[in-house]
């Protein structure tokens, strides 16, 4: 219903000389679709006040309501073309009121949980790349004819989105760093099985896939209102250091139907992991983190292990963010099995001392680091290294569908060789578990 749509933007934007490719596409397309959400959400929450009875003070005030610059109407509800805003007036109007006035919600807020600072924080990140007010006006006008009122019309907006979002990282550049393939990411969510009443945490959550799929896996028809209240609220979390994919993330995830996202916008290596206590635990850890990066050396003092390498310092924070009894699956570096250097030996030694069942799978077809090495659900380990030499090639053989690829179009065959036991989970063991073992 919604493809003409995003076809129709995609065309408009074409013409616009400040948006030049597919992360300016997402980008610019993410604020105005935002925005559209927010005001489906305001009449709804007015909607449901008015039937109770009750006042309902809106979020957003008149002048920057969506209905009075963005899309008018007149006294039949069509499209009023006499009051819109046109040309270098809507230009002028987006950039010095409408901006600013949003990105102001930042400090107004109460809380980094509500639904206004989420607003503050998208648009003091974002720039408005139109340069046309025409071009503008046009693609206001197709988005205005979207709904985002009942769970087919957001589960289908939400597709679309995932496809732009998917071919922003193929597009070169630094797409990629915001995008992993939805069949890994099933993968590691059914391995990892999460359940109603467990949180779910990525540190690294680009444009919030393993969130948004652990959502989709978590909901059904039949869950009770106080379930649906926890799925919304208290299950999912995440960080992200990157502007672009916070603004990404917080859209995917509001597409999906999390009307509030538990994301922050901040450096997840920032974070002393020594200070970290069980209150600021997960039951479920998913993460593709980034890799070959360096940190500076005052972000590394806040780590056991120090080092330059930005997955190691991830995979440190994973495992003191992992509630004891917990799961995890994370992609790490394919190199991370076999480097010699110190900090690779002494992270590999914590990992077989601060958990049980784990599994790695070792490189992709060829040795190709696409996909890099994945720790996750698997086979029980002791602390030597022995066991795990010997059991390399079972766990291999097990999860081998994760790194299958198809010669014709290098998409990831899901389906499984052998399936994974019941049993196979990466755990964190407390403290008292790990002396009486």
């Amino acid at each position: 219903m919604y493809e003409n749509a995003f076809n129709q933007i995609e065309r408009d934007l074409r013409a616009e000389e400040g948006i030049g490719n597919e992360l300016d596409y997402v980008e610019q397309t993410s604020w105005v679709l935002f925005l559209k959400y927010l005001h489906d959400l305001e009449t709804e929450r007015q909607d449901r006040a008015e039937l109770d009875g009750k006042d309902y003070t809106p979020i957003i005030e008149d002048d920057y309501r969506w209905d009075i610059w963005a899309a008018p109407k007149n006294s039949d509800g069509e499209f009023d073309h006499d009051t819109a805003l046109v040309g270098d007036d809507l230009i002028k109007f987006v950039d010095q009121d409408l901006f600013p006035y949003l990105a102001s919600f930042r400090q107004s807020a109460t809380g980094p949980q509500t639904i206004q600072y989420k607003i503050g924080e998208v648009f003091t990140e974002l720039r408005n790349k139109f340069r046309s007010g025409y071009i503008l006006r046009d693609v206001l006008e197709v988005i205005d004819g979207l709904s985002f009122n009942t769970q087919a019309q957001r589960h289908e907006l939400s597709q679309l989105y995932e496809t732009r979002i998917r071919r922003m990282g193929n597009a070169g550049r630094n797409g990629g760093e915001y995008y992993t393939p939805r069949p890994l990411i099933r993968a590691m969510i059914k391995v990892t099985d999460p359940k109603i009443g467990e949180t779910v945490y990525d540190g690294a959550v680009g444009s919030a896939g393993f969130l948004c799929e652990a959502y989709d896996y978590m909901r059904s028809d039949n869950l009770s209102a106080s379930d649906f209240e926890t799925l919304q609220t208290r299950t999912f979390y995440g960080q992200e250091k990157k502007g672009l994919a916070y603004i990404i993330g917080i859209m995917n995830m509001v597409l999906h139907g999390i009307e509030a996202p538990n994301l922050v916008h901040s450096n997840t290596l920032n974070e002393n992991v020594m200070d970290i206590q069980e209150k600021d635990r997960h039951d479920i850890i998913l993460a593709n983190p980034p890799f070959g990066g360096g940190e500076r050396r005052e972000v590394q003092q806040n780590f056991p292990i120090r080092t330059g390498e930005t997955a190691y310092l991830f995979l440190q924070h994973f495992i003191r963010k992992l509630r004891a009894g917990g799961r995890a699956a994370v992609v790490i570096k394919n190199t991370f099995l076999s480097n010699t250097d110190n900090a690779s030996v002494a992270l590999r030694k914590e990992l077989l001392e601060a958990c049980r069942r784990i599994h790695p799978v070792c490189r992709g077809r060829n040795r190709r680091p696409h996909f890099r090495s994945i720790i996750g659900s698997g086979c029980q380990v002791q602390r030597s290294a022995s066991p795990v030499l010997r059991r390399t090639h079972a766990v291999l053989h097990a999860h081998r569908y994760l790194h299958r690829r198809s010669r014709r179009d290098h998409t990831i065959d899901t389906r499984p060789i052998r399936s994974v036991p019941e049993t196979d989970r990466f755990t964190r063991l407390s403290a008292a578990q790990r002396d009486l073992s």
